[in-house]
């Protein structure tokens, strides 16, 4: 459903918008810890290739992507690439969720849809998760990693920002990681969509960054008994 609104209008609601999340004291930052992680969310053929209902020409958000993981890479950030994967033929170790999204069901293990993009700059040393749901914390290894490797600061890119992004971004902030989400290295079906969960992402659960802010974070100097010991990345 798609709604037209006057841009007077559209301005008024803005600022209604800034008084309403001011007046909650939603204007926060966590800002950065000492020992971040990467979590790069469902860059798989299924969302990255129009080709699947699921999809959509995310080139941009995945060249930009690209300069993250090897601002991380080059400084030793541990990267996780999440994909949904379904094993059941009905992907029905989906639960419900793929009933209310039938096209859910074509990330079957196996096919071309669960595959990480080509275009994506994976390392060997990258750890792959695969999830069933849209957080990439529920029913996953990866609060226990972050934990092993002594994880402060999780910083989310990927797609979709109404969806898997703010879902994972949740998460994080409720299991006490320091959140940020680089603004160029996410993306949505919709750029309503995007905006207004990235607007709200920044108020409640995460700080919203500039993309060349987050490398520079990612490039600077921080204790390296910080730093994930090369024995127990995976």
């Amino acid at each position: 459903i798609f709604i037209c609104i006057p841009d007077q209008h559209r301005n008024e609601m803005s600022e209604e918008r800034e008084a309403i999340y001011e007046r909650a004291g939603m204007d926060d930052q966590f800002g950065y810890g000492r020992s971040p992680a990467v979590i790069a969310v469902d860059f798989q053929e299924g969302m990255t290739t129009p080709e699947n209902p699921l999809g959509a020409e995310l080139d941009r958000m995945i060249k930009a992507n690209n300069r993250l993981v090897e601002a991380a890479h080059e400084n030793g950030v541990p990267v996780v690439w999440t994909r949904v994967v379904y094993t059941h033929p009905d992907a029905a170790d989906g639960g419900i969720w793929p009933e209310k999204i039938e096209p859910l069901k074509t990330l079957q293990a196996g096919s071309r849809w669960v595959e990480i993009d080509e275009r994506c700059a994976v390392e060997a040393d990258d750890h792959v998760l695969e999830k069933k749901h849209a957080s990439a914390f529920h029913g996953t290894e990866l609060d226990s990693m972050f934990t092993a490797w002594g994880i402060d600061t999780a910083i989310v890119s990927g797609c979709t920002t109404s969806g898997c992004v703010r879902a994972s971004v949740i998460d994080a902030c409720a299991n006490g990681y320091r959140v940020v989400v680089p603004s160029e290295c996410v993306d949505d079906r919709s750029d309503e969509q995007h905006d207004a969960n990235l607007y709200d992402m920044d108020a409640k659960y995460a700080d919203v960054r500039p993309s060349d802010e987050v490398i520079a974070y990612l490039n600077s100097e921080r204790d390296p008994d910080d730093r994930i010991p090369e024995a127990n990345r995976q």
